[in-house]
């Protein structure tokens, strides 16, 4: 009897599936060491994006909607006629690649404690699929390649080209509840 009980165990642990939970791949930057003084971002640079409670989006200082969200995203980004009101380039030698300007420019995650996780997570998709399309497109000029199909070399080049600087401040209380 034991022996068709450790059987049956067995089999339902071996062909059934556990559930995993997935989580936002995310790399943390190291920690600020006691002496250092954290990097001024000038306010050109930074691109906020709130969450209130209600869901409500906001970027630009104004309501937004979460479809525009990908295409501001990208624009602020790639700031393509070098605008005034657009993130500074900074000129980098990145190997593979050669001379390339890279967007200085961070958006800023900023949510209340309100907000639905569902929301969260679709400005999150928005806000990478952003950075994953200008990778894609940057991939094709330079590698006349998708992304995907890069070498780890080739992805490391393209991020460094395209970082994903995306900030995350502390969930607070968000004003526009109106």
């Amino acid at each position: 009897m034991s022996d068709i009980s450790f059987l049956l165990l067995t089999f339902f642990l071996l062909t059934s599936s556990i559930n995993t939970d997935m989580g936002i791949p995310r790399r943390l930057p190291p920690p600020l060491q006691a002496d250092m003084v954290p990097p001024e971002v000038r306010q050109r640079n930074i691109f906020i994006v709130k969450i209130n409670s209600q869901n409500r989006l906001f970027f630009d200082g104004q309501i937004g909607d979460l479809k525009a969200l990908k295409a501001r995203a990208k624009e602020f980004l790639s700031n393509p006629q070098n605008a005034s009101n657009l993130p500074e380039k900074k000129v980098q030698e990145i190997p593979l690649l050669g001379t390339m300007e890279v967007s200085q420019g961070v958006i800023s995650l900023q949510n209340d404690r309100g907000t639905s996780y569902d929301m969260y997570i679709q400005v999150q998709n928005e806000l990478m699929a952003a950075v994953n399309e200008m990778r894609q497109d940057l991939s094709r000029v330079k590698f006349q390649r998708e992304y995907e199909d890069l070498s780890n070399e080739q992805r490391s080049a393209i991020d460094k080209a395209i970082p994903a600087a995306i900030s995350e401040a502390e969930p607070t209380k968000i004003g526009g509840n109106k």
